[in-house]
C-alpha cells in the first residue's frame, strides 16, 4: 500500500496532552462515582426471586409491568419466556417474605382487572451467596482477559504496545462502569457480557493500529516516532470509522427496538464502541509514544549465521 505523504497526515499526536488530561479527568470521575454511588447490581448479583406465570392468551408486557409497579414492585424485570403466553418476572431480594405469600400477591396483582386466567408455574430463589460468587467470577474474568491480552501483545508486538493496549482497555472498562454508576443503570450479566465484548472490540482496533505502526516503522527510513504514528493512525482511520459506524448503527437498532431486557447490553456496547475507538487512537498510541517507542525497538535483529556465505555442500 502506498504510504501517505507527511503533508497529508492528520496530526493526531499533536493533541495527546489534551486527550490525556481528558481521559484522566473521566477516569477519576468514574472511580469517584464507583466509590460513592457504586453499581446498581441486578438480580444476577444481588439475589432475589424468579417467578414464571402463564397466561391463557398472549400477555401484554406493558400491562404486566404497570400492574406490578402499582402493586409496589417497581423493580420487577418482566420478559417473555419461550412463548407469548409465558412470562418471567424477576424481583429483587426481599427479607422475611415467604415464597407462597409472594407468589399469591404477584398472582393477585396480575389477575386484578385482567379478563384472562393467570396461573403460577414456578418460583425460584437466587441467594445472596450465588450473587457474590457471580460478582467475584465476573471480576476475575475481566482481570484474566486483561492479563492474557498483556502477554499476547507483548509477544506479538512489543512491551510498550502491550502496556498501551492494556491501558486503553482498562480506560474503556472504567469509563463504561462509571457511566452505569453515574446514571444508576442496572448492572447484570448481560452488561458484563457487553463489557467483555467491548474489551474484544477495542483490542481488535488497537491491534490493527499497532500492526500498522510497526509496519511503518520498518518501511519509513526517516521521520520521528510521532510522525510515523500519525501516518499509521491516518492510514487506519477510514477502516476504524467504517467499522465503528456500521457496528454503532446495528446497536442503535438494538437500543431502541430490542426491548428492556437488552437495553443495558446495548447501552454498554454503544458507549464502549465510542470510547474504544477513541482509546485505540489516543490512549494506546500515546502510552507507547510516552514510553519511548522507536524504530530500533521494532526492526528485527539481523542474526549472522556462520558459513552462510559459503557454498552449499552437495551431498
Amino acid at each position: 500500500m502506498k504510504l501517505l505523504n507527511l503533508n497529508e497526515t492528520l496530526a493526531f499526536m499533536k493533541y495527546r496532552k489534551i486527550t490525556s488530561i481528558l481521559s484522566i479527568i473521566l477516569i477519576v470521575a468514574s472511580i469517584i462515582s464507583l466509590s460513592t454511588n457504586k453499581l446498581n447490581f441486578g438480580l444476577d448479583f444481588t439475589g432475589g426471586t424468579l417467578l414464571e406465570v402463564g397466561f391463557s392468551q398472549p400477555a401484554d408486557l406493558n400491562d404486566v409491568r404497570a400492574s406490578l409497579e402499582q402493586g409496589g414492585y417497581p423493580d420487577a424485570v418482566v420478559q417473555l419466556f419461550g412463548s407469548p403466553e409465558d412470562v418471567l418476572i424477576r424481583l429483587g431480594q426481599r427479607d422475611n417474605v415467604k415464597a407462597e405469600m409472594l407468589g399469591n400477591e404477584i398472582l393477585g396483582l396480575l389477575q386484578a382487572g385482567n379478563e384472562q386466567s393467570v396461573e403460577m408455574r414456578r418460583i425460584e430463589f437466587v441467594g445472596a451467596n450465588v450473587g457474590d460468587e457471580l460478582t467475584e467470577q465476573g471480576g476475575l474474568a475481566m482481570l484474566t482477559a486483561l492479563i492474557c491480552i498483556l502477554v499476547y501483545v507483548a509477544f506479538r508486538f512489543e512491551w510498550r504496545f502491550a502496556l498501551g493496549s492494556v491501558t486503553a482497555l482498562a480506560h474503556d472498562v472504567i469509563l463504561t462502569l462509571g457511566l452505569f454508576s453515574v446514571l444508576g443503570l442496572e448492572f447484570d450479566l448481560t452488561v458484563l457480557a457487553a463489557i467483555l465484548a467491548v474489551i474484544g472490540y477495542s483490542l481488535n482496533d488497537t491491534i490493527v493500529v499497532s500492526d500498522r505502526i510497526r509496519e511503518n516503522f520498518r518501511k519509513i527510513r526517516s521521520g520521528e516516532a510521532e510522525e510515523i504514528i500519525n501516518i499509521s493512525l491516518t492510514q487506519t482511520l477510514s477502516r476504524t470509522m467504517i467499522t465503528s459506524l456500521t457496528t454503532f448503527l446495528v446497536l442503535l437498532a438494538l437500543f431502541f427496538k430490542g426491548g428492556a431486557l437488552i437495553h443495558g447490553f446495548a447501552t454498554a456496547l454503544l458507549f464502549g464502541i465510542v470510547v474504544g475507538t477513541y482509546s485505540s487512537i489516543y490512549v494506546a498510541s500515546t502510552v507507547a509514544l510516552a514510553l519511548g517507542i522507536s524504530k530500533e525497538d521494532l526492526i528485527p535483529e539481523v542474526i549472522e549465521v556462520e558459513g552462510a556465505d559459503q557454498e552449499e555442500i552437495r551431498m
